[in-house]
């Protein structure tokens, strides 16, 4: 049976009478973990109960085909229906599952993790073409889903979140179900004793606060705001963030910058090739890097770049203390920005 992604919570939570196996796959890891574990404990609360749970993996069953059978008809000394949990399946396996679902043995629940798999795979097949078994697959979390996730996450904890730190939490997760769910943990420890998580406990708890602090610096040249800088860079030097990862982390923005020019001067619109950029900017700094775009120009960019790179090779190469280099390089390219104003 093929499962749809819309329909993955909900079989994983009460998986369809005549199911006796579900194939567990797809790229985002923990969120296969997770419908694994939420379908195992439609049987068995506990999964670390040694009499009925059964955990296997690919190379004890290659070894040992027969070893599944005996497994699924295994009973339990306490009593109670078994679960056999097979982890890092792969396409070799397929013959194996295939013979045990055309004559299953035992009651127990059959729960087979694998990773990522094409469409057409061996392993997929088997449990999609089965009428006894599923095929749940696991994507990553897509912008319209994670809202949710967070909210259902952070309600567990007791806890609400207004609107714009939920956009920012979002901004923030989304590559594995797992790595969202320790995020949003941490977030919840950080939050205790209060009602609502606010913008700023996300930016405090699941934020990179050094990393912020170098983007501000970084906003505050491209900008031309020399006070701005001014104070931006004084935070950054008390939070001894090193020179030359802030040098590297400057060049890098001025690099996305040049991209973005570049395509404007091709065509494009602001909007639509500020979106291409991978990683993606920040929703929080969005307008202030538009703003950006319309006042550098290639050539400009070009002079900015080359500063940061002598920067660079000044803080690696004397004795002038460099945060007092990186501190000229970036003012002289605020002055550059400032001059666009007045233009």
């Amino acid at each position: 049976m093929i499962v749809k992604s819309s329909d993955a919570d909900r079989t994983a939570k009460n998986p369809p009478k005549g199911v006796i196996a579900a194939l567990i796959y797809g790229p985002d890891a923990g969120l296969a973990r997770e419908r694994a574990e939420t379908l195992l404990k439609t049987v068995v609360d506990d999964l670390t109960d040694p009499f009925r749970v059964s955990d296997l993996d690919d190379a004890t069953l290659a070894a040992d085909p027969a070893r599944l059978s005996d497994e699924a008809a295994a009973i339990s000394m306490l009593g109670g229906r078994r679960v056999v949990r097979v982890r890092g399946a792969g396409n070799g396996l397929a013959k194996i599952f295939e013979t045990f679902l055309d004559d299953p043995k035992g009651d127990a629940l059959l729960v087979v993790e694998a990773g990522d798999l094409a469409k057409g795979a061996a392993l997929r097949k088997v449990f999609e073409e089965a009428d006894n078994a599923a095929a749940i697959p696991c994507y990553p979390d897509t912008s319209r889903d994670l809202p949710d996730v967070v909210r259902d996450g952070l309600r567990a904890e007791g806890l609400s979140i207004s609107g714009d730190a939920l956009a920012d939490a979002v901004s923030r997760l989304g590559s594995d179900r797992g790595v969202t769910r320790r995020e949003l943990e941490k977030l919840a420890l950080y939050c205790r004793g209060q009602k609502t998580v606010l913008l700023d406990d996300v930016r405090a708890a699941m934020g990179d606060e050094a990393e912020a602090r170098v983007e501000e610096v970084c906003d505050a040249a491209g900008l031309g705001d020399i006070k701005k800088l001014d104070r931006a860079l004084e935070r950054l030097w008390a939070s001894d963030i090193s020179p030359i990862a802030v040098v590297r982390q400057a060049m890098g923005h001025f690099q996305r910058l040049l991209l973005v020019v570049t395509d404007v001067a091709r065509g494009d619109n602001v909007e639509f090739a500020t979106k291409k950029l991978r990683p993606p900017v920040h929703f929080s700094r969005t307008n202030a890097f538009k703003i950006q775009v319309q006042k550098w120009t290639e050539p400009r960019l070009g002079d900015a770049l080359d500063l940061l790179l002598e920067a660079e090779s000044m803080c690696k190469t004397t004795a002038v203390p460099a945060e007092a280099v990186l501190g000229r390089a970036l003012f002289n390219v605020a002055a550059t920005a400032k001059k666009a104003n007045r233009e």
